[in-house]
């Protein structure tokens, strides 16, 4: 019988072990995360913003694996034995060292991996020691924490000094940067309004976004580049594109032209790659630390190891490389599923190989409207798409994924009671 360990409760990974769970129980389903909580990763901009409070958005995996029949194991990644097919995972201590959770180990017989991704930097120096990037929701309650905090000292020095003001630097133009700088611009004037009323949001908290390549959103279409540029200039976002960063040290931003971009908050949005610790596994890794996988996700070499999501490097038969999208782990979780499936039903292995379909693209600027693409079924084609309808489809996508591991009931009565719960609190996170 089935052991299924899925390493990683990100989007796809969370979405493998509810599915899974449903059909399969608790006894023949595992879940390991080293967090207790699970946020979807493409709303973590509004977490550092404010705009959303993780503890009360996040979904505890507890919680989730009582209610999808799966088991919940608390600890990372910390080794695997492919020869004997375990895993082991970390002890988890406390800040005095007192250990909580011994050491474990783990057997199984199929093992997934969906460990997401981690900031690349570049070896670009001093962007690892002075910016914060947004990995997990930490990182994003550490860069809001740090925003209030700069603010309120713009605050008392405003008298004494008429420019004070916070400046805000976001290093990378692509969809996690320009759905923060958005996201912040519309924060800036609720915090404003909670008591920080020396302060005018437009001139006082100045958010610059650096973009290396000619123009922001270098993957999607010129249009969306264009309109999503203009929407931000309309916001006061600065928009600096083709700017190299060289060096970052504190309070600084450097290009390669020698041109300095002062900061007293610096985020690191300019790229993502694999966890290091999966190049010590002893599984073929590519140059940007991806596990290589085969057409059915199959770890190469590994005919009962799989790898899906950002941290997998998978190639299609045709020749395309799968894009590190929220989308492309989705449609990886659901293919996995169904390959499990048959295969608990047939004994035979996946050998259908995994196709990705690209549905477009949405990039969130500010809660009232988005911008994107979506692709037509006939002949590849796309449509250019923005405004309100844009933005009821961006939200939609959160929908989905919450369907997944809660189902539409569940799903329904959390959207309504959130709606509730924000005409009678602040609209920002102000502890």
């Amino acid at each position: 019988m089935d052991n299924i360990i899925i390493v990683g409760g990100g989007a796809g990974g969370l979405e493998l072990a509810c599915k899974l769970g449903r059909k399969l129980g608790r006894d023949r389903v595992t879940l390991v995360d080293h967090a207790f909580y699970h946020i979807w990763k493409p709303s973590l901009h509004e977490v550092a913003a404010g705009t959303m409070d993780m503890h009360k958005e996040g979904l505890p995996y507890t919680m989730l694996a009582h209610h999808n029949d799966f088991t919940f194991v608390y600890g990372s990644f910390a080794g695997l034995d492919a020869e004997n097919s375990e895993i082991t995972i970390s002890a988890v201590e406390e800040d005095s060292g007192d250990v909580i959770i011994p050491q474990r180990k783990l057997g199984y017989t199929k093992l997934c991996i969906a460990v997401g991704s981690t900031s690349h930097y570049f070896n670009t120096p001093g962007a690892a020691e002075n910016t914060i990037s947004l990995n997990g929701p930490g990182d994003a309650e550490r860069f809001r924490l740090e925003m209030i905090k700069q603010m309120t000292w713009a605050e008392n020095r405003k008298e004494q000094d008429p420019s004070a003001g916070v400046d805000i630097i976001i290093i990378g133009g692509g969809a996690t940067g320009v759905e923060l700088a958005a996201e912040l611009r519309e924060a800036s004037n609720k915090y404003i309004d909670y008591g920080f009323r020396r302060l005018d949001a437009t001139k006082d908290i100045r958010i610059t976004l650096l973009e290396g390549a000619p123009r922001i959103l270098p993957p999607l279409p010129e249009k969306v580049a264009a309109t999503a540029t203009a929407l931000l200039e309309e916001r006061h976002v600065r928009v600096v594109a083709g700017c190299r960063v060289a060096q970052i040290v504190p309070g600084q931003v450097e290009d390669s032209t020698g041109h300095a971009y002062a900061y007293n908050v610096c985020v690191w949005a300019a790229g993502i790659k694999a966890p290091a610790f999966l190049a010590r596994l002893g599984l073929p890794t590519n140059v940007a630390g991806q596990l290589e996988v085969t057409s059915t996700l199959n770890v190469k070499g590994s005919a009962n190891i799989y790898a899906f999501g950002d941290c997998a490097a998978c190639t299609m038969e045709d020749g395309r490389r799968v894009p590190p999208r929220a989308q492309a782990a989705h449609q990886q979780a659901d293919y996995l599923y169904q390959a499990f499936l048959r295969q608990s039903r047939t004994g035979q292995a996946p050998s259908e190989s995994y196709v990705y379909r690209d549905y477009g693209s949405l990039v969130s600027v500010g809660s009232q409207t988005s911008v994107g693409t979506l692709m037509g079924s006939l002949k590849g084609r796309s449509w250019f798409v923005r405004g309100g309808v844009a933005r009821l489809m961006y939200v939609s996508l959160h929908l989905l994924h919450h369907r997944a591991v809660l189902g539409w009931v569940r799903t329904f009565g959390l959207a309504m009671a959130r709606s509730l719960i924000r005409r009678n609190t602040a609209l920002v996170k102000l502890h």
